[in-house]
């Protein structure tokens, strides 16, 4: 009888060192991460995230890991936002969408605000521009990782627009931040904000009849498939911002932070290769798939947006658009 209780408790003894033994080598994370993005596995924002997560999991020993889910699997922009602030999602991009949230986040997306990309690195790297990262933070729960430019943003449509008064009574689909609906009727058009992952099938179903967005975003979407023309007004020149919620990133003991923040930096310059490499290809594909490029009369579109875009502003956000003019020149 005691030899089988004195088996019974070594296999006992046993059972507990082999299950603190699985405790010290549990492949499940400390910290499990989840990103909703908008964009396709073939865009280089997913290929970023995914490289992102690579780093992390590595970096940490396995206490860190990143799910990226993409094509809005998990959420639509907005909703995927207040999902972070509630602690559902922890990871997306945005930006001129954040405008609802805070007001001075408008500036990451507005049309006819910026010139050039000169321009655009002077405004993420001025003063405002630290402001605005602060504003997310300190507003609206979420912490930017870095920045991803997107390059320039046309119009694409079934008839060629070169001129403003060629947009007359066009639905055209638009994000859903307010600049742009300003911009856009002050053109002359119907702006229809609605998400991203709606546009494809709106616009094959005629629900609206143009849409607007950089060239990988047009090619990621296959756009090309249901739009002929690709108007080249570059309006807005502008970025996103990978977002983590800030309290999720405040849960992080200070070793893992270290290696979260070496790693967003790795990330922002991995996809600025991609982007690079990407822009080079994608119109050539795009014309390839049957698109035809129009070049319009942007100085008209210049005149006839800015001004709306300006006075829709409060009389705060006006005088901050001042100083971005000045900064950006």
């Amino acid at each position: 009888m005691w030899s089988k209780i004195k088996y019974l408790f070594r296999g006992l003894l046993l059972i507990l060192l082999l299950s603190a033994c699985d405790s010290t080598t549990d492949k499940n994370p400390q910290y499990l991460f989840k990103a909703s993005l908008l964009v396709k596995e073939n865009h280089t924002w997913y290929k970023a995230f995914v490289y992102f997560g690579s780093l992390i999991e590595e970096r940490s020993g396995g206490r860190m890991k990143l799910e990226v889910y993409p094509s809005e699997q998990l959420a639509k922009e907005l909703e995927a936002i207040r999902l972070i602030r509630s602690g559902v999602v922890d990871m997306t991009i945005s930006a001129g969408s954040l405008t609802n949230f805070a007001e001075i986040l408008t500036f990451s997306d507005m049309p006819f605000l910026l010139k050039d990309t000169i321009a655009m690195h002077k405004l993420i790297n001025s003063p405002i521009g630290k402001l605005i990262e602060r504003e997310m933070i300190e507003k609206i729960g979420v912490r930017p990782m870095g920045y991803f430019q997107r390059g320039e943003r046309h119009l694409t449509s079934n008839r060629p627009i070169k001129h403003p008064d060629d947009l007359q009574e066009l639905i055209i689909r638009v994000p859903n931040a307010p600049s742009y609906v300003v911009a856009w009727k002050a053109l002359g058009a119907k702006p229809t904000p609605m998400a991203f992952s709606e546009v494809f099938s709106s616009l094959q179903q005629g629900t609206i009849e143009a849409q607007e967005n950089p060239f990988a975003m047009i090619k990621n979407a296959g756009f090309s498939e249901v739009q002929k023309y690709l108007n080249l007004t570059g309006h807005l020149i502008t970025w996103g911002y990978p977002l983590v919620g800030e309290k999720q990133f405040q849960s992080l003991p200070e070793d893992l932070k270290t290696i979260f923040l070496q790693a967003a930096r790795e990330m922002q310059a991995y996809e600025h290769r991609l982007f690079l490499s990407n822009e080079s290809k994608v119109q050539k594909q795009l014309q390839d798939q049957g698109m035809i490029f129009v070049e319009v009369d942007k100085i008209a579109f210049m005149e006839n947006g800015e001004k709306a875009v300006y006075e829709s502003l409060s009389s705060e956000m006006q005088e901050v658009y001042k100083s971005i003019k000045k900064i950006t020149q």
